[in-house]
């Protein structure tokens, strides 16, 4: 297996907030693990090199001035002689074993220099927990003497090292987190902004405070939606101005046939002409509903404003009905949200023959208003696209039931002016639920 095979084989956090933090921690980490093995690496050579410069240095000294006294004043002087890593004894020492090991030949080596290659050395290792060497050599007049050798190793280190070191990295974490965030949020807010923009919508701009790079990613994502925003300005208002610019032909038209003569074609031309009407009639209730009215907002009472309008589809001979009790009351443009409940309602008796309105309450002082039909309902897949304009379902929605398609579209303009959201699902056991939310 490959290294970048290897490397996309293991588990990898699925946020980026998370894949910067490993980065940024597990770099930190290594980075300061090699700081600390560097540390410790000088310190055991410098040990080392203590160590066998003492030996190199004053292990020559003593021996040569203990080979020159006399043998019965030796003893007097090997205490005196010896150091931390060794002392001298007079005699065959303890029995040990033959040591081949690098570190032996190494000490021997220095030695045997140091003395300059009068005493034949030999190095044997004392059994124990502690590694302890002994070098034994002959003086001239014959006499046995051993170096008893305990090499030093790295220093010992502090108790208090490890807390220091459990510190340090818990301040690495920290920073790598602080570093992290400080990444992060900015593109968290910008997802956000993302998330919630709506060019039907006004609402607050990014904020463009921050290091450069993100002053620049928010400037540039208000000018995208001041962009947007005017885009579908300009198709509204083209929209507006070719409906409205359709109306004096349109009226001309239906002038002139009506002062024809009658036959089978007038009829129809007729039927046709209503229906570019109401294609024209469409367009410029889309167009207004996309800017408001100009409406105010007023304080209603919620029982009060759905009687009215449930009984005027029962004057009318409408199956529209109120399902429980409705209680409060609600801030809103009541002719907006008229409009809207109307369109609700208009669909559901086209296609269920009938309608139900319920009211409820919401624990976060929203009000939610919902339509209810046994009817055909709307595909899955098919219910965001139903709220774009001109959008038609053709197989239960034809011509003469399903107008130019803006209906819903409409209702999703006056919702946003409103300061409120609409929202179509399918019921269990068959039929569409269309509700809108007042905050």
């Amino acid at each position: 297996m490959k290294a970048g095979d290897l490397v996309r084989s293991l588990p990898w956090p699925s946020t980026l907030r998370a894949r910067i933090f490993v980065i940024l921690f597990v770099g930190l980490a290594i980075a300061y693990g090699l700081s600390f093995s560097v540390l410790y690496l000088e310190r055991y050579m410098s040990a080392k090199a203590v160590m066998l410069g003492t030996l190199e240095n004053d292990v020559a000294t003593s021996i040569a001035v203990l080979d020159r006294l006399p043998a019965n004043e030796r003893g007097k002087f090997t205490n005196w002689l010896s150091r931390g890593n060794y002392r001298f004894v007079l005699g065959d020492g303890l029995k040990g074993v033959p040591d081949a090991s690098p570190r032996s030949a190494e000490i021997a080596a220095r030695i045997e220099d140091a003395v300059g290659h009068r005493f034949p050395l030999r190095v044997e290792a004392i059994p124990g927990d502690v590694m302890r060497l002994q070098a034994h050599l002959a003086l001239t007049d014959g006499s046995p003497l051993t170096i008893d050798i305990t090499p030093r190793g790295v220093m010992p280190v502090a108790d208090w090292l490890p807390y220091v070191f459990a510190l340090q990295m818990v301040l690495l974490v920290l920073c790598a987190w602080f570093a992290v965030r400080q990444a992060i949020r900015p593109l968290g807010a910008l997802a956000d902004a993302a998330d919630a923009l709506d060019p039907n919508r006004p609402g607050p701009a990014l904020g463009e405070a921050g290091p450069r790079e993100v002053a620049h990613a928010a400037r540039a994502f208000n000018s995208m939606r001041e962009r947007i925003a005017h885009y579908l300005e300009e198709r509204v208002q083209i929209l507006a101005a070719i409906s409205h610019d359709l109306q004096t032909p349109i009226t001309r038209m239906r002038l002139r046939a009506d002062m024809a003569e009658d036959s089978p074609e007038k009829d129809k031309l007729i039927n046709d002409l209503r229906e570019i009407e109401r294609l024209v009639q469409d367009g410029i209730a889309y167009a207004r509903s996309s800017h408001g009215n100009g409406e105010k907002t007023a304080r209603i009472d919620l029982a009060s404003f759905i009687d009215s309008i449930v009984y005027d589809y029962q004057d009318t001979g409408k199956a529209v009905t109120v399902l429980g009790i409705v209680q409060g009351t609600a801030s809103t443009k009541p002719h907006a949200l008229r409009r809207i409940l109307t369109n609700f309602i208009d669909n559901a008796l086209k296609f269920a023959g009938s309608a139900e309105v319920g009211v409820e309450k919401k624990e976060d002082g929203s009000t939610v208003i919902t339509v209810l039909d046994r009817g055909p309902g709307i595909p899955k897949d098919m219910l965001d696209a139903a709220m774009q304009p001109f959008f038609r379902l053709e197989q239960s929605r034809s011509r003469e039931t399903g107008g130019a398609g803006l209906g819903l579209a409409i209702t999703q303009q006056l919702a946003g002016t409103i300061g409120g959201s609409v929202k179509l699902y399918n019921r269990s056991g068959g039929g569409l639920a269309a509700e809108v939310t007042l905050r």
